[in-house]
């Protein structure tokens, strides 16, 4: 094998691990759709919201909460009504492993 062809599988071996260290300090995260986020929002009394807006290209949103001991997130392209009760962490940025 080549140079860079070792080059490479390392490289890619080590997005793997970077990747594999990333879910494991954030735990486990469930994607979901709006609808869904919603209805764990509305579950809860004083609900934790984590959200980010990126306006590159086009606008976005992310929103991250904790049910149960379980991360939910989901993304849009219009924002969420969030409920009044929730207290909300605007953050810069929203990275979710994939």
């Amino acid at each position: 094998m080549s140079n860079g062809a070792t080059a490479g599988a390392t490289g890619g071996a080590a997005g793997y691990y970077i990747t594999a260290n990333a879910i494991k300090a954030s735990g486990a995260i469930v994607r979901v759709e709006p609808n869904v986020f919603e209805q764990f929002i509305q579950k809860q009394q004083e609900p934790l919201i984590v959200f980010s807006e990126s306006t590159f290209l086009f606008s976005s949103y992310k929103y991250l909460t904790n049910y149960k001991g379980i991360f939910f997130f989901t993304k849009t392209k219009t924002p969420l009504i969030l409920p009044n009760k929730a207290e909300i962490v605007k953050a810069k940025s929203i990275w979710i492993p994939s």
